[in-house]
């Protein structure tokens, strides 16, 4: 598994803002990955120090469409905390 292919893209919500204060970031990952991969990945793309990375696996939601029902789908989260000084560039000002 690749590096870039780890990461599927950043969780921004207002949630995810207030723990960016406490310098943890949170990324939706692809859902084979284990904490060691995510930290290398986190790592080698943003050239910034992980300390530790909590991963959750986040199960669907039951949906409701007019008359058809469903879920939407499972996916893995990962709550990076990074070393104090360290932030991720593309974060700051959003």
């Amino acid at each position: 598994m690749e590096l870039t292919d780890i990461i599927i893209e950043p969780v921004l919500t207002e949630k995810t803002n207030d723990l960016r204060e406490m310098n943890q970031y949170v990324f939706r990952v692809d859902p084979r990955a284990n904490k060691i991969q995510i930290s290398r990945a986190i790592q080698d793309l943003f050239s910034v120090t992980p300390v530790a990375c909590n991963v959750v696996n986040v199960k669907g939601k039951p949906r409701r469409v007019k008359y058809r029902e469903g879920k939407t789908s499972s996916w893995k989260k990962a709550i990076v905390t990074l070393k104090d000084g360290d932030s991720i560039a593309m974060f700051e000002g959003v």
